[in-house]
This record gives structure tokens, C-alpha cells and sequence, in this order.
């Protein structure tokens, strides 16, 4: 494990940020995913979400606070799945630097008082990341004349 390993799971937060958020449902061992939009400040070791209160999520990371985030890229054939920790905030300063107009789809404005903040401390990750479509597309037809496993890009484990 790398620096530039770690530095590239940032990278791919960036770049894809969206992810499935998986949490405990408090029934059992039931999990439960939803697709939420990440914001990854790597200065703070954090990953950042805007949630509403009134969905459960908080509920759910208050029993257990682990939780998965699986972010996927299908079109670049780039992949990366993060465990850690949660907690659910109200932090009107943070809601406000989160905030984005697409939000209005789902609170009138950023004063709704039902908005709170996810915080999820990254421990460990877990990326694949190719060299794109047209590349990967033509390794795999090589492989498939010489009978050869192609190269497809970049696996790797990562402790945060």
C-alpha cells in the first residue's frame, strides 16, 4: 500500500461521487443500500453526505455505526468500495458548504430543518480501476484470440 494508492481512492470519490451507502437496517442482520451523493474532503480523512432525519439513516447508524459505501463507474470500468464508520450531525455550517441546487429535489431549501449531515471516517478500501472502455474492450478481444487472461487495469487493497 502506497501513498499514491490512497491518493487515488480519493481521486476516484472525486470523480465518481456517487455511491450506494449500505447500513445496518436494525433487524438483525438485514443490510440496507441507498444511493447517496459523496463529498469527499481528504484533508479531513471524511466523507461527507447530506441526509434527512426524518429517513431512518441516523436511527440506523446509531445501532451500528459501520457501514460500506460502493461507488461504481461501469462506463470507465472503475470500481471502489469503502469501510468505516458513521455518524449523523446537525451541522447547519457544513449543510451550508454541502449544499448544491440539485438538492432542491429533495428539501425546499438548505434551512429545511430535517437536513443532517453524514460523516463516514474512511478505515479501509478497495478499487479497481481500468484504463477506460475502448482499452479494456480491446485487451479482452486479444485475450480472447490467444487464449490469454487480459490486464485490466489496477486492483488493489487500501488501508485509510
Amino acid at each position: 500500500m502506497s501513498r499514491n494508492d490512497q491518493d487515488r481512492v480519493w481521486d476516484l470519490v472525486d470523480s465518481i461521487k456517487f455511491a450506494m451507502l449500505v447500513t445496518h437496517d436494525g433487524n438483525a442482520d438485514e443490510l440496507r443500500a441507498r444511493p447517496m451523493h459523496a463529498h469527499g474532503k481528504r484533508e479531513e480523512d471524511t466523507i461527507y453526505f447530506l441526509t434527512d432525519r426524518r429517513h431512518h439513516t441516523d436511527e440506523e447508524i446509531q445501532i451500528n455505526d459501520n457501514v460500506c459505501l460502493a461507488f461504481s463507474d461501469p462506463s470507465r470500468h472503475r470500481y471502489l468500495s469503502i469501510s468505516g464508520t458513521a455518524m449523523v450531525v446537525d451541522d447547519r455550517a457544513r449543510v451550508l458548504a454541502l449544499w448544491e441546487p440539485s438538492n432542491k429535489a429533495f428539501w425546499d431549501d438548505e434551512n429545511d430543518p430535517n437536513i443532517r449531515v453524514m460523516r463516514v471516517r474512511p478505515a479501509m478500501a478497495e478499487f479497481w480501476d481500468s484504463p477506460g472502455k475502448i482499452v479494456t474492450s480491446v485487451k479482452m478481444a486479444a485475450a480472447a484470440l490467444t487464449g490469454s487472461k487480459p490486464e485490466l487495469g489496477e486492483h488493489r487493497k487500501v488501508t485509510l
